[in-house]
């Protein structure tokens, strides 16, 4: 299955809770913060729901590879 990079790019100051607990559950804190994620219908519907908070980049599988193995 495909990887994907989501990056927290905007603050959740002033997001209903809902929200917050999407990005926390992406596993994403800072603004900055970044992580690669399976491309699965749930985490897609919450990439979705947060999509004016986040940017998302499609990751090759050697990418991400090394990129967890760190």
């Amino acid at each position: 299955m495909a990887k994907i990079q989501i990056t927290l790019v905007r603050s959740t100051i002033h997001q209903k809770p809902a929200k917050r607990a999407t990005v926390r559950s992406l596993g994403l804190r800072k603004i900055g913060s970044s992580n690669i994620l399976e491309a699965t219908p749930a985490v897609l519907g919450m990439v979705k729901a947060v999509e004016h908070l986040v940017t998302t980049t499609e990751v090759a599988a050697a990418a991400a590879a090394a990129k967890e193995g760190n």
